[in-house]
């Protein structure tokens, strides 16, 4: 198992280094059968960290059963973690078995954890220590075995130290703690997690994509994310929508993001979907983010050069310089969209695609790693080790 499957398997985007973190700490962790914490802001992903754990651990061909602490009401929370016996209250007519029975042998995943009362956070510690549970009703204890994986938007050290949070439950959970990165630190990942959206939601609903024009992603780099990528995600969906199938340029985006900046936070988004992609879509993606990087070459061409427009005989658009339009001299087929042959597909790797656009991109820039950076979408640390990995730095020097 390495981070390329890991990612593939869950459904995990980014290449930052941020995120390329996380994957080797999941990568690290996951075998061994030890409680993890995710910390992180709300709408980071946190679990498809824990889903990330669970299919790279040795209980993966068991259930992996999901528990939003924060949903359940204080007063049945007990029974719903560990079940309760027939007659335990008023409503309670048959037994029924609770989220860690019904776990056993495989992984529970306790999100919201801060929010868990203090009398529930006593049975917690003990189901974490020996595995032990009692139902609620009952007078017999049972075991479970099960691997616990905990995610908290909360600073648990502080609830410790204000009293709504038992220091030995937090000590015990935090034995293995993941960060799960806020977009901010990780905008170099926003062109992927918009493409990756955007693919997956026109294909489920049947709509016509056109991509996004690189000043819209530029200008998305920008924006303040507070809602993280669930918020990212609903924002591509959502403009989509709007712009009927439209290409998406930065006018639209900016449009909409001043829309909704003032409705944005009392909106709530929904969960972080990401499910596994297949070969087709992978290869989609990253033809259409090779699409998007000419398409930033030829107009920083256009800038440079100040005199005649760029010719191209690969069908790619021309942006006119003030208005960001596409000139209506050309246009945009479906069968135009692609930097790639069709005949190409096949016989080509997702590293040699890579290492071509990040060398070419080099070569536009006179080997400038700042200004290559910035248009690659990725930070200067990621690009010097990229380009260790594909051996460029001798054909720089011969340049």
């Amino acid at each position: 198992m390495n981070i390329e499957s890991i990612q593939k398997k869950s459904g995990i985007v980014g290449r930052s280094d941020a995120i390329q973190q996380v994957l080797e700490m999941v990568l690290q962790v996951a075998p061994v059968d030890i409680s993890v914490l995710i910390t992180g802001y709300s709408g980071t992903g946190k679990e498809m960290i824990a889903k990330a754990l669970h299919q790279t651990s040795k209980r993966s061909h068991e259930q992996l059963v999901t528990v939003n602490c924060g949903a359940i009401p204080e007063g049945i929370i007990e029974s719903e973690l560990f079940g309760h016996k027939k007659g335990a209250y008023t409503d309670a007519r048959d037994d029924r078995k609770g989220y860690f029975e019904t776990a056993n042998k495989g992984t529970i995943f306790l999100d919201e954890i801060g929010e868990t009362p203090l009398e529930t956070q006593v049975k917690l510690l003990r189901v974490l220590e020996s595995g032990e549970f009692m139902p609620v009703g009952d007078s017999k204890t049972k075991k479970t075995d099960v691997r616990v994986i905990a995610a908290t938007n909360k600073d648990l050290a502080d609830l410790v130290s204000k009293g709504l949070f038992r220091q030995d439950l937090f000590y015990r959970l935090k034995t293995v703690t993941i960060n799960s990165p806020s977009l901010s630190e990780r905008l170099e990942d926003i062109s992927l997690l918009v493409e990756r959206f955007a693919l997956e939601f026109t294909r489920t609903n049947d709509m016509v994509y056109k991509g996004f024009m690189p000043e819209a992603i530029r200008s998305l780099k920008t924006h303040a994310w507070e809602g993280n990528v669930r918020e990212l995600k609903n924002f591509v969906e959502s403009i989509i929508v709007l712009e009927k199938g439209e290409r998406i340029t930065v006018e639209m985006v900016e449009r909409q993001l001043g829309s909704n900046i003032n409705s944005s936070s009392n909106n709530p988004a929904l969960p972080v979907v990401m499910s596994q992609s297949s070969d087709s879509a992978e290869r989609d993606l990253i033809l259409r983010q090779l699409f998007l990087l000419r398409q930033d070459v030829e107009f920083l061409k256009q800038l440079a050069s100040q005199d005649a427009p760029p010719q191209s005989n690969i069908g790619l658009p021309l942006v006119n310089q003030g208005a960001g339009e596409v000139a209506p001299t050309l246009h945009i087929s479906e069968d135009s969209e692609y930097f790639i042959k069709n005949s190409s597909i096949g016989d080509m790797t997702i590293e040699d695609l890579e290492r071509e656009a990040i060398e070419r991109t080099l070569k536009f820039f006179n080997n400038n790693r700042r200004a290559s950076a910035k248009s690659l979408g990725m930070s200067e640390r990621t690009l010097y080790r990229k380009i260790d990995q594909y051996g460029l730095e001798r054909k720089i020097k011969n340049t």
